[in-house]
Formats: C-alpha cells, sequence, structure tokens
C-alpha cells in the first residue's frame, strides 16, 4: 500500500515545488521538498518502501529537471543510503538523524550535481556554486525538515499501526 501512494504523494509535491518552493529563493538556492519527503519518509522506523520512493523520486525529478537524466536519481539514492543508515544507528533520536541526513544528504545531492555539470562542461564554479547555491539551499531544507518529519511520522503511523503495549 505505501509503494501504491508514492506516485501521488510525489507527483504532487513535484507540483508544488514547480509551481511555488522554486520561485521562492534565498539567494540562488531553493528548498527540495522531494528530497526531504524522501529522507522524512526513509528515517521511519517500520518504513521498508524507502529505495523505491527514492528510484520512483528519482526518476520523476529527473523527468521534469533540466539536469542530465539520472544525476537526481543518484543523489536521491545517495540520500536515501544516508537515510536509512541513519535510522539504524540514532534510533533513539529520529529527528537528530532527520536533521543530519537532510544536512548531509542535500551536501551529496548537490555535489553529484556540480560534477555532473562539470563533466558536461557547463562553465560553472565550484566555490560559487557552494556558497550561492548549497549553503542556502541546505537552509532551506533544515526549515522544511521538521515539518516534513511530522507529515511523514503520521502518514508511517497510519500505513504501518504499531500494537499498543500493555
Amino acid at each position: 500500500m505505501a509503494f501504491f501512494l508514492a506516485f501521488p504523494i510525489l507527483s504532487g509535491l513535484i507540483i508544488l515545488q514547480t509551481a511555488l518552493v522554486s520561485h521562492m529563493r534565498l539567494l540562488q538556492g531553493a528548498a527540495d521538498l522531494i528530497l526531504v519527503a524522501l529522507i522524512a519518509w526513509a528515517i521511519q522506523k517500520p518504513v521498508r518502501t524507502a529505495w523505491s520512493w527514492g528510484i520512483l523520486a528519482g526518476l520523476l525529478v529527473g523527468y521534469v529537471s533540466a539536469i542530465p537524466f539520472g544525476v537526481i536519481l543518484v543523489g536521491y539514492l545517495l540520500a536515501v543510503a544516508l537515510a536509512v543508515m541513519l535510522r539504524q544507528r540514532v534510533w533513539q533520536l529520529p529527528i537528530l538523524a532527520m536533521l543530519i541526513a537532510t544536512f548531509f544528504g542535500t551536501l551529496l545531492v548537490h555535489l553529484v550535481e556540480i560534477l555532473a555539470l562539470r563533466l558536461v562542461d557547463t562553465p560553472l564554479p565550484f566555490w560559487e556554486a557552494i556558497n550561492l547555491v548549497t549553503l542556502p539551499s541546505i537552509l532551506l531544507n533544515l526549515v522544511l525538515a521538521l515539518p516534513m518529519y511530522a507529515l511523514f511520522n503520521d502518514l508511517a503511523n497510519w500505513l504501518y499501526p504499531q500494537p499498543l503495549e500493555m
């Protein structure tokens, strides 16, 4: 059931991303709703569909993005891997894991994008890209991290109800 909800949820987030969020910029950086949603989903303890959500999100965003196809998929899968690893290691503090995964996940996705753009000979000064795009995007994603965690925590609890302990 969780996999079948991925397409409408991610499609709605992509519509929000392209219509609204991408126009709210800090310097040249913008928040990435889909990345934060993937991390929030992968951090949830009962979730087993994080990888399939990452693949679907990477394919959907790769289709609507100007970045070379597949680059976003690689970045999102690296971010999901980081979130799953943190879920296993920092299981007592999921909100801390969410913030750490959001920070480093955004950094990973942007580094993969910068590397891909450099490989296709796009004149992109590395430090300007980091300072003007990546760092503001990290800040905006961190602002969205806690509300997205709360939403996806409720979704995970609805899809995977836990038995009450007595």
